[in-house]
């Protein structure tokens, strides 16, 4: 057990310096996939109806996507996407090889996967060595569709960890108010920007100006209040 159980000391290696503003899982795409990618290997793990397909193929002409997800959800069943590659598979083993994927991308899934550990062991086994697992996860977070978890942010990183992934970094997203009252008005349309900016994010982000605190401060403050941990991990090289 850490001499300290603070946020801060547990997981001051991966609370970013460089800003604080808010972000969603696509932040990391666009950091991974930037200029000249060229025949990404990507897994879109939970890929539901298949809506990234086109994010990907923007970024990356030549990607190989791949999408999994579970037999039977509310977002498997509006898919109508034949462009591409879907794979089914029990909610545990990932129907791969080993090292099969670049990139692994998992928006908002595993508060609905019934046993995240081992699926997370997967996740490791199929990434090919120094690939990234990138994506987000909910935290205060109200239930929605079958969830069955909240993870905190040292949660996360623990569970990620154990399953020999390396956590590189946690950032916030949507603070948690703002998700909760979303889903107490019924998710109305006008609630949508709250994943642009949120409220209390812009209040701690006002803090931060005028207490002057650097940045990494401003996003652990974020991260103990978030509705959704945005986060990048990897399978390490060795």
């Amino acid at each position: 057990m850490p001499a300290k159980a603070d946020l801060y000391h547990l997981l001051k290696h991966c609370i970013p310096n460089d800003h604080s503003r808010q972000v969603s899982a696509v932040y990391f795409v666009d950091l991974l996939m930037g200029e000249g990618a060229k025949g990404t290997r990507v897994l879109d793990l939970g890929c539901g109806a298949g809506r990234t397909i086109d994010m990907f193929r923007e970024r990356d002409p030549d990607v190989r996507w791949v999408g999994v997800d579970i037999e039977a959800s509310p977002e498997v069943a509006t898919r109508t996407r034949t462009d591409a590659e879907f794979v089914t598979y029990d909610g545990i083993h990932l129907p791969f090889e080993d090292a099969s994927f670049d990139l692994i991308y998992s928006n908002q899934v595993f508060e609905h996967v019934r046993h995240p550990e081992p699926l997370l062991a997967e996740v490791k086994r199929v990434l090919s060595p120094g690939g990234a697992f990138v994506g987000s996860v909910s935290y205060l977070e109200p239930y929605h569709s079958f969830s069955v978890w909240n993870f905190t942010p040292y949660g996360w990183h623990e569970v990620c960890m154990a399953a020999g992934l390396e956590v590189k970094q946690l950032r916030p997203g949507i603070d948690g108010p703002a998700l909760i009252r979303r889903a107490f008005l019924g998710r109305p349309q006008e609630a949508s920007k709250w994943f642009e900016s949120s409220p209390l994010n812009e209040e701690i982000d006002a803090w931060g100006k005028e207490t002057k605190r650097r940045p990494a401060l401003v996003n652990l403050r974020k991260l103990q209040h978030c509705g959704h941990i945005v986060f990048y991990a990897g399978r390490p090289e060795a």
